[in-house]
């Protein structure tokens, strides 16, 4: 008799990811009775020991780690079998995600899924972020099914549809107190280098990341997105290139100031993209939502209200 199910594999990828029973058992809506007894039986049936519990938290033993790592595989396996079948039955996919790059928020997106819900057939819709090289990898990994805003070229090797959704010219910005804003123009390296540069970290976990913008030792703080790399520019904490429109207002209001720089950044382009031979009716429709004219543009505005 086969000793593994995928129900089990769903409960110790809860446990290792949440870091407890309870916490696993609150995710899956399970209680924590059914937790404990599936994991006990597991090691049971299996000879050998999954988790090392410590008070209320619970790690992976080698074993343990060793079997999850095949059975996610097996998990993933699993939920396109279950995604191919629906898409089957209806056209319409069980569940598309959108990944949108860190230069945006997903809430741009709230008009979309409301439009979308409207028609949808038990679709489910799911908003991830993602930065710079990750956002290609989310594609490719299969962790989302379009691309919206992604940035810059696409990894090599195919596999993907891409159609430009617009191009963002990009400034250099620093507050007016920063010792740089009465610096003389252009600012060059060595005038670069002796302060702090705010960067976005690439999400990217396969993929080399992409630095922008940064020198070799240059002191630097790491935020998750542009919104957030925009609040510390403003409150003087570094400088960096920020979208254009993301300063047009700061700089009316005199909270940051364009500078000159010997290296500026090249104009970037956004990119929507899907994997090649995808046609499900949730990816095609939200394919032709997003292939409207000036989706990207009309963006700018409503980002105001992030921006503060």
């Amino acid at each position: 008799m086969l000793k593994l199910s995928l129900d089990a594999l769903q409960i110790l990828d809860a446990i290792d990811r949440r870091g407890s029973f309870a916490a696993a058992g609150k995710a899956l809506h399970k209680v924590p009775s059914t937790i404990s007894y599936t994991v006990s039986k597991l090691e049971e049936d299996l000879g050998v020991q999954l988790f090392d519990r410590v008070g209320p938290r619970a790690h992976l033993t080698p074993a343990g780690e060793a079997l999850l790592e095949e059975g996610r595989h097996l998990l993933r396996a699993a939920r396109e079998l279950e995604m191919r079948v629906r898409r089957v039955a209806s056209g319409w996919e069980a569940e598309l995600t959108v990944a949108v790059d860190s230069m945006f928020v997903p809430a741009l997106l709230a008009e979309d899924v409301r439009a979308f819900n409207a028609v949808a057939e038990q679709t489910r819709t799911r908003l991830i972020s993602e930065s710079l090289s990750g956002t290609w990898e989310a594609l490719l990994d299969r962790r989302a099914d379009l691309l919206v805003g992604a940035a810059g070229e696409g990894p090599s090797g195919g596999g993907y549809v891409v159609e430009p959704m617009g191009v963002v010219r990009f400034v250099f910005a620093v507050a007016p107190s920063h010792p740089l804003a009465a610096a003389p123009e252009p600012l060059g390296r060595e005038q670069l280098a002796a302060h702090c540069a705010i960067a976005v970290a690439d999400s990217a976990r396969r993929l080399l990341p992409r630095t922008v913008g940064l020198l070799m030792g240059q002191e630097t703080v790491t935020v998750p997105d542009m919104v957030s790399k925009f609040r510390l520019q403003c409150a003087g904490l570094g400088f960096g290139f920020l979208p254009e429109p993301y300063v047009q207002r700061a700089v009316a209001q005199g909270r940051l100031v364009i500078k000159q720089v010997e290296e500026p950044k090249p104009d970037e382009t956004f990119w929507l993209a899907w994997r090649t031979g995808e046609e499900g009716a949730a990816l095609r429709w939200w394919r032709e939502r997003m292939q409207r004219p000036a989706v990207l543009a009309g963006w700018w505005p409503t980002m105001e209200g992030w921006l503060g």
